[in-house]
């Protein structure tokens, strides 16, 4: 390996690294017998080479912890505990006081991963939240996500001032930091114990745990902001909130219907680019936020929500691909935080800690979520379920290394304080939801499934149709005829070719579909496929 001195590496010895040493290389091509000219050449060869080993064998770390953190997800749906538990228990025992022996103290760095990575996580999030499931439980996520955080960074904040004697904005701090709630880990419990919901318990947990870390985010840097005394204070606060807010939904809202138009109109030659492009579009959105001076978590999330449900093409495998992105990201997210934690350090803040973390349980949280559903009629049951589901996460442990990059006396205290308690969370609070759910009697009956089914008893019928010229449905893309999603075309049958169709797929003149609707919905798509005006079929409401 090349000798490089012990003090930080600067850009120069990351240029001697890959022993490109451009200082001793003459202006001269050569001395006369290229002596100059095969030196440079040993040198970059020898660095070069020397360079290739170290990142291969980083490229062998760095995939080692990946499937580490694959087998952890599997182990996790065995065990019946949240797979960040595992993957934070990775990056300890990756770290410089565990069997790897990683030296990792780099907050910067963390912070800037997890951000980076709780973006896609939120874009992901609001893909798999539907209209429909959370208009019945709006209001009632709504006030969990804002004036439910807000209760319960005071409540755990002037506990955590009575029992560590910090100041109290300090305090109040470390309530703002474990405020916000992991959708995530809730559901990877209850579906590795195959424990399903009633419908709007369920949606309740996930709009409130998608929709609540922006309010955690705000509080957390509006705290920080105070205590640094960069001019912030608390009559500033609500105006700023309300500000980022709107400015955050109202560009969330436009990039989601800004990624509707270029998915559909496009019409990229490669299925493998759209992924590519939500990537970028994702990314415009959180940058242009940020600059706006919006909440940028809030706007990935609702431009997720936007795109998710809408009709857009190759829909299932961009499902398919941020989920996996999103499962990639909580795994380097994690693990990167579990490298910088070293465990000496929370011995010596675990019964505090322990104190935090029982009251959040017990009281802090449950209080802030019966005052914040104070006036629905939901059952005492359901919001004690609530009150106990409110596992923390990623986010906490994210927003944790704010103050140590703004430099807050407490701030090594604080990170290790609120590390303890999103692992005594998810311990105590996780492995118990399943026994909780079935004592309080909310799992979700499944209907038992018939027998048998006669044909008599199918409401959609086959039929196949002609397009001819001038029709409705000649020389248009499935996606753009906006038919409703009971409606199912099948096979196409183009010449001497049959295919599957997609959304993106044209239609033809001369081409017969064959195509999957509801008896009433078979007469008009005949029609559509005919010469001249035809039957407009709406969706049903």
């Amino acid at each position: 390996m090349l000798n490089v001195n012990s003090r930080p590496l600067d850009l120069m010895d990351k240029v001697r690294q890959f022993g490109i040493i451009m200082a001793g290389y003459p202006a001269t091509r050569s001395d006369g017998n290229g002596a100059c000219r095969r030196n440079f050449r040993i040198i970059f060869h020898r660095g070069y080479m020397e360079n290739v080993n170290s990142f291969a064998y980083i490229l062998i770390g760095v995939a080692g912890l990946l499937l580490s953190g694959i087998i952890a997800s599997k182990a996790s749906d065995k065990l019946g505990v949240p797979a960040l538990l595992l993957f934070l228990a990775i990056g300890i025992l990756a770290g410089s006081e565990g069997l790897g022996g990683l030296h990792f103290d780099y907050p910067n760095l963390a912070q800037t991963l997890g951000v980076f990575a709780l973006a896609f996580i939120l874009f992901a999030g609001g893909l798999d939240t539907k209209f429909s499931d959370i208009k019945p439980v709006f209001w009632k996520g709504l006030a969990l996500s804002t004036i439910g955080v807000t209760l319960t960074a005071v409540f755990t904040g002037l506990f955590a001032h009575y029992i560590l004697g910090i100041s109290l904005i300090e305090s109040m701090l470390i309530g703002a930091i474990v405020s916000s709630t992991d959708a995530a880990a809730v559901f990877a419990v209850l579906r590795s114990r195959k424990v399903k919901l009633k419908d709007h318990l369920k949606s309740l947990l996930e709009f409130e745990s998608g929709s609540n870390d922006p309010m955690a985010v705000f509080l957390t840097t509006g705290l920080i902001a105070i205590i640094a005394g960069r001019g912030a204070s608390f009559t500033s606060l609500i105006p700023s909130l309300i500000v980022q807010m709107l400015i955050g939904g109202i560009i969330g809202y436009f990039f989601g219907k800004a990624s509707i138009f270029l998915v559909n109109k496009l019409r990229l030659g490669y299925e493998g680019l759209y992924p590519v492009l939500t990537i970028s579009l994702l990314l415009l959105c959180y940058g242009s936020s940020v600059l706006s001076g919006g909440n940028a978590f809030l706007a990935v999330y609702i431009a997720g929500m936007v795109l998710g449900n809408s009709e857009i093409l190759h829909k299932r495998s961009l499902f398919s691909f941020h989920d996996g992105l999103a499962w990639l990201m909580q795994i380097t997210m994690f693990v990167t935080l579990g490298l910088q934690v070293f465990p000496s350090q929370l011995l010596q803040i675990a019964k505090a800690g322990l104190l935090i973390s029982v009251f959040l349980m017990l009281v802090g949280r449950p209080l802030s979520v019966f005052l914040s559903l104070s006036l629905s009629r939901m059952p005492p049951g359901e919001k004690l379920f609530v009150s106990w589901v409110g596992l923390r996460g990623a986010v906490p442990i994210i927003l944790a290394t704010f103050p140590l990059l703004a430099g807050i006396p407490e701030a090594g205290r604080i990170f290790n304080i609120v590390f303890f308690i999103v692992v005594t969370s998810a311990l105590l609070q996780g492995t118990s939801i399943p026994f909780l759910a079935k004592l309080l009697h909310l799992n979700k009956r499944d209907m038992p499934a018939p027998k048998s089914m006669l044909i008599s008893n199918i409401k959609n019928w086959l039929t196949e149709i002609h397009i001819a010229g001038g029709s409705a449905l000649a020389n248009k893309r499935i996606v753009d005829l906006n038919l409703p999603q009971r409606i199912l075309f099948i096979l196409v049958a183009r010449k001497e070719e049959i295919f599957v169709p997609n959304g993106g797929t044209l239609l033809q003149v001369d081409d017969k579909v064959l195509v999957a609707a509801e008896k009433d919905d078979i007469l008009p798509l005949i029609q559509m496929g005919k010469p001249g005006p035809s039957k407009v079929l709406r969706k049903r409401t």
